[in-house]
């Protein structure tokens, strides 16, 4: 059955990944809500900035494995469009620019409240987009994809939300962004240990490829572990409530997750585990963010 081009390029845009723009933003201005300093435009412009950059990144990414022979037949993770010949490389390529640029067009009016440090903040952001495998050293293929993840996905995601909410930098929003850049990063955690075998033939060296898969295994558990002391540290030095714990309701699906990392037979169970990772996210996000409404 011919899939319609909608359906090709939504799943070209990786929907089960998108939990890393939307917690980032939502917890940003959760904080922000807490000292009533929410601006409703703001978080508004950007999550559709943060929604457009990564689908941008997952465009060139798509675009970027296929032209470096990192896709091929024997790939067991998700569908990529145009390994598949669904979508020419050609046509990608403009969808990445395209999204890309609109990113930026529609971040311009987050420049204009927030100044030039966001204007900064985005075209950083634009430009490791497309580096992460695209450029002359890629970061996804040479061990660096987790920190550039924590850094933007997490870090500068929840600080920058918080800023241009409240047009001041916040230690509070760099500490909630630990748990953030933590489960982002646990997303590509399990999309590298699914892929090892491939991306070892590829010569994709992911910190999977070049410590092994317990390293892998390691990395999941001790970001878990993150994410969950980060409420602790608020509820102690912060003077928030007991309602600040509420991520610890998650705990059963945390377990099970790590269960699944450690057990696991065929790699290609972890398409799921993937996809459940990003659920957790956003349930821990949600929680955490009530937590701190409350």
């Amino acid at each position: 059955m011919k899939k319609s081009k909608f359906i090709i390029w939504l799943r070209a845009a990786r929907p089960q990944t998108l939990a890393a723009s939307l917690v980032p933003i939502m917890i940003g201005a959760s904080l922000a809500w807490n000292y009533d300093q929410f601006r409703i435009d703001s978080t508004v412009v950007a999550l559709i900035c943060a929604l457009l950059i990564q689908i941008g990144t997952n465009f060139a990414n798509d675009y970027y494995d296929f032209v470096k022979g990192a896709d091929t037949d024997e790939r067991i993770g998700f569908e990529r469009a145009t390994a598949l010949g669904l979508v020419s490389p050609k046509a990608m390529l403009t969808a990445t620019i395209v999204t890309m640029a609109l990113a930026f067009i529609i971040g311009l009016y987050l420049v204009w409240i927030g100044g030039w440090i966001i204007l900064l903040i985005g075209i950083l952001s634009l430009l490791f987009g497309v580096l992460y495998t695209g450029g002359p050293y890629p970061l996804g293929y040479n061990g660096l994809g987790d920190i550039f993840v924590f850094i933007f996905f997490g870090i500068i995601a929840v600080m920058g939300t918080y800023y241009v909410n409240a047009l001041e930098w916040s230690e509070q929003s760099l500490l909630a962004s630990l748990p953030v850049g933590a489960l982002c990063v646990n997303i590509l955690v399990v999309n590298n240990l699914r892929d090892i075998h491939q991306d070892k033939l590829s010569g994709k060296k992911t910190l999977g490829v070049l410590f092994g898969e317990d390293t892998l295994k390691i990395e999941y558990l001790v970001l878990l572990f993150i994410a969950y002391l980060v409420p602790i540290i608020f509820y102690h030095f912060y003077d928030y409530s007991i309602w600040i714990i509420l991520p610890y309701l998650s705990l059963p699906l945390g377990w099970q997750l790590i269960k699944k990392i450690w057990y696991h037979g065929d790699k290609r169970e972890l398409n799921k585990t993937l996809e459940r990772t990003a659920q957790f996210m956003i349930l821990f996000g949600l929680l955490f963010s009530i937590g701190i409404v409350l």
